[in-house]
């Protein structure tokens, strides 16, 4: 059995079970294989920067890393080799500082963007690389479920069942903001299960006077408050955007719908922005339990030289495919599909 030296890194945004993945990866490669895993500090920066960042990272390492949030190796979203924090292109030293650590290859965890970072070393420097994908969004084609999100759904669930009781206890018109910049899949799921009156997401462009309507309706059978779930990345259907807050890169496109309902009817309305709350803490068990397997399986695509894939979960099992169907394209919520259909079902309003 081939022994392996190999890298591992955590890119783009922090994400509930990064380090579970790690946990499962160290776990199978250095106690069971017996292989020699360094970890890169801060995504990328850490093949980048001099001195190179790494850590050696051995058996003990994995203590209470299963339930513990974030990633210890740290992570950036700001740290693209091909286009380094106005630096430009120092692309070049990725494969530099592998060759000086050794390496064999580069187990990259991370979203659609790191994945397409991992891919162009691949394209033009021959650097071997293996993807785990990570976005608590869930908007990866590839594959069934990243790890993360259901963490984010159960964080966006329980605020909701909070924020029911004092808007119940106040008539208020409460709207609740989650993250899902593109795609609505956090809004759509939470939201389902905390039981929204209305449900904004990008895929749906909403018009205020439907979300109104609903209040109004609800008011009309006894029920004076109103809670609705909104997407980050949401879109009202009149063109009309969200102001953006200086240095802040959240359009605020729930306030904007706060101010389009108080222009139209008479209620109190109160927004409350989840924000990186949904990030943050101890991943779920389903988290958990899925990061394992990926970091796993991310042994067992190394293991067999197939360089150039990304586990995914498909129809329940983890299998490897090409990292190419991973940064094609998203995965949106189908405005006809049956998640969509079953809210509308009980009720609920998604502005069109």
């Amino acid at each position: 059995m081939a022994l392996h030296r190999v890298g591992i890194l955590t890119g783009g945004g922090d994400a509930p079970g990064l380090n579970a993945v790690l946990r499962g990866f160290i776990k199978r490669a250095v106690g069971q294989l017996h292989w020699q895993v360094v970890g890169v500090e801060d995504s990328f920066d850490g093949l980048l920067e001099d001195p190179i960042r790494v850590i050696e990272l051995t058996a003990p390492r994995c203590r209470g890393l299963l339930a513990r949030g974030g990633t210890f190796l740290g992570t950036t979203n700001r740290g693209d080799p091909f286009d380094y924090r106005g630096q430009g292109d120092l692309s070049h030293r990725v494969p530099r500082a592998m060759d000086e650590l050794g390496l064999e290859g580069l187990v990259v965890i991370g979203g659609d963007g790191t994945q397409a970072i991992g891919w162009r070393l691949m394209q033009e420097y021959g650097v071997p690389v293996v993807g785990v994908p990570k976005t608590i969004d869930n908007d990866l084609s590839a594959t069934d479920r990243t790890f993360g999100f259901q963490s984010a759904v159960e964080v966006a669930t329980e605020a909701l069942d909070r924020l029911h009781t004092t808007a119940e206890s106040h008539d208020r018109v409460i709207l609740l903001e989650v993250m899902g910049r593109d795609a609505g899949h956090i809004a759509l799921h939470a939201g389902l299960a905390g039981g929204a009156d209305c449900i904004v997401i990008p895929e749906l462009p909403y018009d205020p006077d439907r979300i109104c309507a609903k209040v109004m309706r609800r008011r009309s059978h006894g029920r004076a408050f109103t809670i609705i779930m909104v997407a980050e990345g949401a879109r009202c259907a009149n063109g009309e955007v969200p102001e953006k807050s200086p240095g802040l890169s959240i359009g605020g496109v729930s306030l904007l719908l706060a101010r389009q309902i108080k222009a139209r009817i008479e209620a109190d309305v109160r927004v409350t922005v989840l924000g990186h709350l949904q990030r943050g803490g101890s991943p779920c068990a389903y988290d958990r339990l899925l990061s394992t397997r990926y970091g796993v399986a991310a042994v067992d695509l190394v293991e067999q030289d197939r360089w150039g894939e990304i586990v995914v979960l498909r129809n329940g099992s983890i299998i490897g495919v090409p990292i190419t169907e991973a940064i094609n394209t998203y995965r949106t919520v189908d405005p006809n599909g049956e998640l969509v259909r079953t809210a509308r079902a009980v009720g609920v309003e998604f502005g069109v």
